[in-house]
């Protein structure tokens, strides 16, 4: 096992890069890649870094020539022959082949295309532009190399001593979280960390300690080169970007309003099983549903990403009713802000009502809160997220209405026909 203490305090990033690798990002990226490839590679697109916890002033905590570097480094990685070889060749969900030999040529020959950046008000301005299939898969790296600088930052003011004992008391606070979790009768986690995590190295141990702390109720990670490396299942479905870009390149509002579930026809015609999960909350859970095609009812399950979960799990649960689903044969999935705490809660509030899975992010891969001064570790919330498609802004309303995004007349109008009325905030904690 890595001694990380000892990797920290010798780091020089040239031979221990943050970004190792193209697959060194989150599965439903690569499938939602594939989907984008396939059916609107030509969208323009452009992503943003948005810092939601302006608090935590980046631009002054990171410096910009080592930023530069990073993002450099990775415009440099393509996929090495035994990742291609994985990718082509694993069974992902129970189906081999998931990626078409189309899609994994035009993969292996990628490099992740330019990037922009400036700082502004003690933030950086980091945008990326171009095609969306290249665009899109800038997201996950940029989030880990901006978060683990932000680590550095701090852990660059630390003696090596220091490091021994932070490290330690970080690896008990998460083993303690495991022996509660491990109590949980049929227990299905995995491992949601990458974007906002603390490390490559600590991800990597973190996973690692799941994997023997909670055996089979650790289901997989969702970071592609940790699943490869530790020869576990990779997870993941798709995300709110599909929908967000869909919705901005309709030309009316009828169509602004059939674009989600447009999304949702083309993934039913890649996948089945397991990823055929519906993400219904980017205009609003309960309108989502109450306009779904009866096709959709009949898919494997749901993700609850944002707002209350006890809510939108109960939501779903009345959903299925109605449509003559069973819901105790359907698989909720829980994904925002989770914790032990959370996790245990929701267990016992479901279990026997539907079959419930978590994936655990931030808290699990990032949890140093109160572990040094000031808390100067605690996580906070960055994203990078589509703001435009074909010179059109994007928006993402949420079932949290602090999660939105976009021009505010675009916001209202968004609003106006997805039919979204009040919504009661929720603090954004990770």
């Amino acid at each position: 096992m890595v001694d990380i203490a000892t990797r920290v305090w010798n780091h020089k990033w040239k031979i221990d890069p943050i970004v190792r690798s193209l697959i060194d990002t989150d599965f439903y990226k690569l499938l939602m890649c594939q989907s984008v490839f396939r059916n609107k590679p030509d969208t323009q697109v452009t992503f943003s870094l948005i810092n939601r916890s302006k608090h935590i002033r980046l631009a002054e905590l990171i410096d910009e020539g080592e930023l530069r570097e990073q993002l450099d480094h990775i415009r440099t990685i393509s996929l090495s022959r035994g990742e291609s070889t994985w990718l082509r060749g694993n069974t992902f969900y129970g189906k081999r082949q998931m990626f078409r030999p189309d899609f994994m040529e035009w993969f292996e020959n990628l490099r992740l295309p330019p990037y922009h950046l400036e700082k502004r008000d003690g933030q950086y301005e980091l945008t990326f532009e171009g095609n969306w299939p290249e665009v899109m898969l800038w997201e996950i790296p940029a989030l880990a190399v901006l978060m683990e600088l932000r680590s550095r930052a701090v852990l660059n003011e630390m003696a090596k001593f220091e490091l021994e004992v932070l490290y330690a008391r970080a690896m008990a606070k998460l083993w303690e979280k495991v022996e509660r979790l491990r109590e949980i009768p049929d227990l299905k986690l995995a491992d949601f960390g990458t974007r906002r995590r603390h490390g490559f190295l600590w991800q990597d141990w973190c996973v690692q300690a799941l994997m023997e702390g909670l055996g089979d109720k650790f289901i997989g990670t969702s970071n592609c080169r940790i699943a490869m490396r530790r020869d576990i299942e990779a997870i993941g479905t798709n995300a709110h970007e599909l929908p967000m870009i869909y919705a901005a390149l309709a030309e009316t509002d009828d169509e602004l309003r059939q674009a989600p579930y447009d999304v949702l026809a083309d993934w039913h015609e890649e996948h089945d099983g397991n990823l055929r999960i519906i993400l219904p909350d980017t205009y609003g859970t309960e309108g989502f549903l109450a306009g779904a095609p009866d096709w959709l009812a009949k898919w494997t399950g749901i993700r609850i990403d944002s707002g209350d979960p006890a809510t939108g799990a109960e939501i779903a649960i009345r959903w299925w009713q109605d449509r003559g689903e069973d819901p105790r044969q359907k698989l909720i999935i829980f994904s925002d802000g989770l914790d032990v705490e959370k996790i245990t809660e929701l267990s016992a509030q479901f279990r026997g009502r539907a079959r419930v899975s978590f994936g655990w992010g931030t808290l699990l891969t990032n949890d140093f809160t109160g572990l040094v001064k000031n808390d100067a570790l605690a996580p906070f919330s960055l994203v990078c997220k589509a703001v435009s498609a074909n010179g059109r802004p994007t928006v993402k309303l949420s079932d949290n209405p602090n999660k939105a995004m976009g021009p505010r007349g675009e916001i209202e109008r968004y609003k106006r026909v997805f039919g979204v009325g009040e919504q009661v905030g929720m603090e954004v904690r990770v």
